[in-house]
């Protein structure tokens, strides 16, 4: 490694990384980490071979020729192999955006999923659209190469009007019940994981393509976002904080961790403000003496294929791990 970062770890995990018997990571380490450029060979080499093994592999066996996954409809379960989180874990993974099944997964959600206002949901009713799905959503598709679509660019806008509050004339109590992340699931309070996933959705637009609505939002999601510690997810709650929030995992559902939003920050160059430094160091303390990272959260026995092997450290979180403090630690 050859940032100032790697001190800060216990060991070097990045040869660990670019094994070639795990091509998904390494392809994502070669990216994020080496900063090779996509289009190298040995980038192009490690997609291709992630496209043929799990969990990829598994993801894209399982799915509907006509796009959908267990079942046809506009609805987003079962947890946690119907469309939507498929489709969400496939950008998580680093899916080849080309990839035939992928685009028809991108065809039916835009087709099947998406709401008359411009949001996504558990139904395709505007009521039932939260910041977490719709951010999740937007994420994928605008990674897989949709943000020309207009059905993407609409439901960015709502995105964008649903922090801001400008273009919103309803609110509604089940769900997106006022501007600036209140949720009706959050009993009406804002939420930290809809704002984290709403940010992950905007920082997948490059910077050149943001709206001046869509900076608007920016600022407001990471202020709040920093306003609050993520390290014990401090964020407004009807209930108790969630455990969740310090548990690191792969993949993330509708739910956020705080190396989430330590990613997030960094993808939006806030990473080195100094009011994350409880999160980094939260982070780094979870590390072993080789600088890996567990998976403690790993869905294990719900997913299509597993990603980890119980009670071994996972590339996974490591990678996760790695790409947030390379834009965190000085």
């Amino acid at each position: 490694m050859t940032n100032a970062w790697h001190a800060a770890l216990r060991g070097d995990p990045l040869p660990w990384l670019l094994e070639r018997d795990d091509p998904a990571i390494r392809h994502l380490a070669l990216a994020q980490l080496v900063d090779e450029p996509e289009d190298a060979p040995s980038v192009r080499r490690a997609r291709a071979a992630a496209m043929r093994t799990d969990p990829i592999a598994s993801i894209l066996a399982a799915q509907d020729p006509e796009g959908w996954w267990v079942r046809p409809g506009n609805r987003y379960g079962p947890k946690y192999r119907g469309w939507f989180w498929s489709l969400s874990f496939l950008e998580q993974m680093g899916a080849d955006p080309g990839h035939r099944r992928v685009q028809r997964a991108c065809d039916y959600v835009l087709e099947q999923g998406q709401a008359p206002g411009g949001g996504f949901g558990w139904a395709s009713t505007d009521s039932s659209v939260p910041h977490c799905l719709t951010g999740d959503l937007i994420r994928a598709l605008v990674a897989f190469g949709r943000l020309d679509d207009e059905r993407v660019r609409r439901a960015i806008a709502w995105e964008a009007g649903a922090i801001t509050g400008e273009g919103h004339e309803r609110w509604y109590r089940g769900s997106t019940s006022a501007p600036g992340f209140s949720c009706g699931v959050n009993g009406g309070l804002p939420c930290g994981w809809g704002a984290i996933k709403a940010m992950r959705a905007f920082a997948a637009i490059p910077s050149r393509r943001r709206t001046a609505h869509v900076r608007r939002a920016i600022g407001q999601g990471i202020d709040f976002l920093l306003d609050h510690e993520l390290s014990t997810g401090a964020f407004p709650t009807d209930t108790k904080v969630s455990r969740r929030w310090t548990q690191l995992g792969f993949p993330l559902g509708f739910v956020a961790d705080a190396l989430q939003g330590l990613e997030v920050a960094v993808e939006l160059g806030r990473g080195r403000d100094p009011r994350l430094r409880p999160t980094v160091e939260m982070v780094l303390a979870k590390q072993d003496a080789q600088g890996r990272w567990r998976n403690e959260y790993p869905y294990r026995g719900k997913l299509w294929a597993d990603v980890d092997e119980p009670r071994r450290p996972s590339k996974w979180v490591t990678l996760r791990a790695c790409r947030a403090l390379r834009g965190s630690v000085a």
